[in-house]
Order: C-alpha cells, then structure tokens, then sequence
C-alpha cells in the first residue's frame, strides 16, 4: 500500500470515527424518542383495528406538526457550534433562549391546530368513526407538543456544543416510564381506574414533560453547559439571535414539513381505503419511522461536522464526510432490512394482536407493505441524510425546493396513480411513496457533491465564489 493510499485510509477512518462518535448518542437519543410512538402503537394493537387506525391518524398529524417545530429550531446547533468556537458564551446563552422561544411559540400554534382539525378530516374522505375516536386521543396529547419541543432545543444546544451525553441519560428511563404508564393506564392499577385508548395519550404527555425536566436536570450538572442556562447575569433576549433561529430555522422548517406532510397526507390517502388499511399504514409508518432515527443521527451528525470542515475551508473532508455518512446510512439499512424479508409475519405480529379476523386482515396487509418498507427505508435514509449534509455547507433553501419535486410533484402523484387510479391498494400507495423518496434522495445527493466541488474549485482559485449558487 502506498504513502497516498496510507494516508486516505487514515483518513477515512479517522472521519469514520468521528461521524459515528457524536451520531451514536444522537440516535439512542432518537431511539428513546420513537419508543413513546412504538410502545403506543404496540399496546394500542391490543386493543383493536379501530383504536390503532384512530390513534395512527392522531399520531401522523402530531409528528407532522412535531416535526415543522424541531426544523424550526433545529438550526440552533449550527449557530450554537459557531458561537463555541468564537468563545462567545452570551451568544450561546442568546440562541438558547431564542430557540425556547420559537419553540414555545410554535408548539402553542400547533397545539391549537391539533385540537381544531376534526371537522376537515371528515371532510377530507375519513371515516367519521376514526376521527372521532382521533379527536379523543388528541384533546390529551395536544398539549405535549410545548415540552416536546423545549426537549429538542434544549438538545439542538447540546450538541451544538458537541456535549450529547446528557440525552443518553433519559434513553432508557423513558422507554421503561412508557412502557409502565401505558400498562397502567390503559389497564388500571395503583389505585388508578382503567383508562383503556385515552391512556396512552396520557402517558405520552406524561412522558414528554418528564423527559424534559428530567434532561434539563442532568444538563445542568455539567459545568459546562451549566453556564449557558443562568437566568441571571448577562443578557438572555436578543431580537438577533431570534431572527437568526428564525432565518436558519424557517428552510428547515419548510423541509421537514414538506417530508412530514407528505407522509401526512399519504396517510389521508390510504384512510380513505379504509380503517383495514389505516391500521396497517400506521404499523408500517412505525416501523420505517424506527429505522428513520439511524439516518437521523448519522444526518445531524453529519451536518454538524461538515459545517466545521466546511467553515475550516476544508471542502475535501466536507465531501468525506457527506459520502460517509451516507455510506453508512445505506450499510445499517439494508441489514435491518433482511428481517423484513425472513421473519416478516413476526415483526408485525409484534405491533398488531391476531386474536379476531380482522386484526389478521391487517397483519397480511402490513406484511406485503413490509416488504416494500425493505426498500422505501434505503432511499429514506438516502434522502435524510441528504437534506443533513447540504445544510451542512450553507444550503438550507435547496432542500425545501427539492422536497417539493421529490415528494409532491413525483412521490404523491404516483401514490394516487399506482393506489387509486390504478386500483393496486394500500400496497400502490406505499410504492409510489418509495419513488418519491428515492427521487429526492438522488437530487439532493447530486447537489451536495456539485455545491461542494463548486466550494473546492472556489476556493483553489478555479471558480469565482459568487458562481456558487445557493
């Protein structure tokens, strides 16, 4: 092996190493959040087709709003990271309290939105029955969206600060306080009566604002940290940093909603073919939505580093680091894809009970959208990543515009050809829903590698910078 060739591999494993130093804690973090939707989704089988298809429908719409309000503070580790390297810790204690409260402002918005959406469900084709019982469920969980969303700013700031560590300290203790909640609540005990459907929005309130006081807690026993979170001394409001979380954040925002409405309204679609096939979209949207945190953390992770090698003006680690991360969202997602094509009947059977006839509709209905999942995961995680690793060199407006061909003007036609005009079902949807994702997944990694050649050539001399477009 020559010198160059040594000196390449040393690299590669040297950002190998440090990609997957800060995605790890990033995706247990993720792990722990998806567990309150999983280990609902799991118990709510229990309870019938109609429960899982109501609340399946509740949760779709609260991820949907969730989501835009993450995106919209999402930027604050980009502005925190920045600010730390400067050494300017009132800037870091300004976009904290900036990113509270965009996220207070927003989760209220949402909030009400959630609480008022009933009557236009029904007028979108949806069973009157299911929104119905999704009203229920809503009028509790609603709420959780404000510590929900001071829980992900609170975690845009500590990794922004490249200090994860405290998210890990909430994995676990979350997933067993759901797991214990739902039991309770749903099927009585300690004194309190058997709440049934309702009580799994209860507990994942419950368990949103826990996880959040409990965060809080341990991010305060770090010094470092610690300093950023005084509410006396130096000044905390600044118009600016607000307008900066809002400038950075918006794009964001828009691009993550757009994937989330996009799914949203794919869910809208498939509940019009029945509550059959909206139990088992929901089962399908949970499992993918499982795998979705790798890519997650490999994408934020991913960003956070190429901002820095991007900053640096080392455009050539910036292009490691994209095609790395990418690399290795591709590698974990076919390996947990071979389960889906061996024991596909067992995995599902996890999510939906198979005591009545018609819970086994939806178990054989979920097991043929499993298989397609195999595949739809792979370019989910290709187009996550994607979006992570142009943010990370500046691009925050290309995602959004991708986002739009990639999932409304290819994804979303194609469901409503393959699914409705077609006649293929709930599976039609779930087809053209992978070639949306497989769409923006390319798109957006071809103008990562063009912008960051374009940046390299820049900044050699070999092309002027304001040829770069944005």
């Amino acid at each position: 092996m020559n010198t160059t060739t040594q000196r390449a591999d040393r690299w590669w494993r040297a950002d190998s190493r440090a990609l997957l130093t800060l995605a790890l804690p990033l995706i247990l973090t993720n792990f722990a959040y998806v567990a309150l939707t999983t280990v609902d989704i799991v118990m709510l089988g229990r309870l019938g087709a109609l429960d899982i298809a109501a609340a399946g429908l509740a949760i779709a719409l609260f991820n949907q709003l969730r989501t835009t309000g993450t995106g919209l503070v999402t930027g604050v580790s980009n502005l925190v990271a920045e600010a730390h390297v400067r050494g300017d810790h009132a800037r870091i204690r300004e976009l904290l309290f900036a990113g509270f409260f965009w996220a207070t402002v927003s989760g209220g918005v949402f909030c009400a939105a959630l609480l008022c959406v009933g009557p236009l469900l029904v007028r979108l084709g949806q069973d009157p029955a299911v929104v119905g019982r999704a009203g229920d469920f809503l009028m509790i969980l609603a709420p959780g969206m404000l510590p929900c969303l001071w829980f992900q700013n609170l975690r845009h700031v500590t990794t922004g600060l490249k200090k994860p560590g405290p998210l890990l300290g909430i994995t676990l203790g979350s997933v067993g306080l759901t797991i214990g909640l739902n039991y309770v609540l749903i099927y009585g005990g300690l004194g309190l009566p058997a709440l049934g459907f309702v009580g799994v929005a209860i507990a994942t309130v419950a368990v949103f604002l826990l996880s959040f006081l409990v965060f809080a807690a341990l991010v305060l026993r770090d010094r470092t940290i610690r300093r950023h979170l005084r509410w006396s001394g130096s000044r905390r409001w600044s118009r600016d940093a607000v307008a900066a979380v809002w400038r950075l954040g918006l794009p964001i925002a828009g691009t993550y909603a757009s994937e989330a409405g996009f799914f949203s309204v794919l869910t809208l679609l498939v509940g019009t073919l029945g509550v059959g096939a909206l139990a088992a979209q929901t089962v399908l949207n949970q499992i993918v939505y499982i795998v979705f945190m790798v890519s997650a953390g490999l994408s934020h992770a991913a960003s956070v580093h190429i901002s820095e090698a991007s900053g640096s003006g080392d455009h050539g680690r910036a292009r490691r680091l994209g095609l790395l991360s990418l690399a290795w969202g591709g590698a974990a997602t076919l390996v947990i894809a071979v389960p889906y094509l061996v024991i596909p009947e067992s995995i599902v059977s996890l999510f939906v009970a198979s005591a009545h006839t018609a819970d086994r509709g939806v178990i054989a209905l979920t097991v043929s959208g499993l298989l397609i999942a195999a595949a739809m995961q792979v370019f989910d995680a290709g187009q996550n990543i994607g979006n992570g690793i142009l943010r990370g060199i500046g691009d925050t407006a290309g995602p959004f515009r991708i986002s739009l061909v990639g999932y409304w003007l290819i994804g979303l036609p194609m469901g409503y050809l393959l699914g409705v005009a077609a006649d293929w079902g709930v599976q039609g949807v779930w087809i053209g829903q992978t070639v949306g994702l497989a769409a923006t997944a390319a798109i957006l990694v071809y103008a990562f590698l063009r912008r960051v050649d374009r940046l390299r050539k820049s900044a050699t001399g070999h092309l002027p910078l304001e040829a770069i477009p944005s």
